[in-house]
């Protein structure tokens, strides 16, 4: 049996954790949590809290789900109790790629994030439909990273990343740098700026007048299509007229070199900016 310690355990992700590993007999889990709401979590599930160093000390793996701009400060205060061979996992690549990670020649550390359920991808049951994160009822792809450690501790942290994000579809294995273009860059970065622009664009024309049911299903419907065409998933193309006004979108909604989000030194400023919980001054 492994002897996980799940730290965060009560918030969104920890609970996520812990109903999937919970009567896993592979698993003996170690519940840490310090918040009111956290503690009342888990003892909706039945689970007692363990005391932090107490369950870092008897720990195979440790599982960090608690808030980026805590990550490092928790990690620091649990890494050095660790036994030598333990495995540290964390969720999200902002922590390790800005170094905020303490780090011991022998300890492991691996770094995983769902992919989320594609909107290209049809479930059959409503409740699946339903579960836009994954985890639940979804299934879902994940990205898996080993930022440390030998070999062996790639194949442990995936085996119980495929376990708590279940269902899983498949697993990719990418660096962190490389998980760090995925998300912050290119899905919070890019994608949801531009998706919140669809948000605003539809509240514009509810302020001038469209009615916002009309609104609404013209633009759930014009998201799909422009999805479909531009990735490839449909036998057409935009017409000569969208692809020209597209072309006069893009001169005033997206800023001449814009790409550059994706540099390295860009990519580093956003998980430092993640981490920190503040932006820089706008120039």
């Amino acid at each position: 049996m492994t002897t996980i310690a799940l730290f965060g355990a009560g918030g969104k992700m920890g609970c996520r954790i812990v109903d999937h590993l919970k009567d896993n007999p592979a698993y003996g889990l170690r519940c840490v949590e310090c918040s009111p709401r956290g503690l009342a979590s888990l003892a909706e599930r039945g689970l007692p809290p363990t005391p932090p160093e107490q369950a870092g000390r008897d720990a195979d793996v440790v599982i960090l789900a608690v808030p980026d701009r805590l990550l490092g400060q928790v990690a620091r205060e649990v890494v050095p109790g660790l036994r030598s061979g333990a495995l540290v996992i964390t969720l999200d690549p902002a922590a390790a790629h800005a170094g905020e990670l303490p780090t011991r020649p022998d300890i492991s550390l691996f770094v995983t994030h769902p992919c989320h359920p594609s909107v290209f991808e049809l479930e059959d049951s409503p409740e699946a439909r339903a579960d836009f994160f994954g985890g639940v009822k979804a299934r879902m792809p994940i990205v898996c990273a080993l930022a440390q450690g030998p070999e062996a501790d790639y194949a442990r942290g995936e085996r119980i990343a495929r376990d708590f994000f279940a269902p899983v579809t498949r697993s990719h294995r990418i660096t962190v740098e490389q998980m760090a273009l995925l998300e912050p860059a290119m899905a919070e970065t890019v994608g949801i700026a531009v998706i919140m622009a669809l948000r605003e664009a539809l509240e514009e024309v509810v302020r001038r007048g469209v009615p916002r049911a009309a609104a609404e299903d013209f633009l759930y419907g014009h998201i799909k299509v422009p999805l479909g065409i531009a990735f490839g998933r449909v036998d057409f193309t935009f017409s000569d007229g969208a692809k020209l006004i597209a072309e006069f979108g893009r001169r005033r909604v997206l800023q001449p070199g814009w790409k550059a989000v994706f540099e390295p030194e860009s990519v580093k400023q956003q998980v430092r900016a993640i981490v920190e919980g503040k932006l820089e001054p706008a120039s």
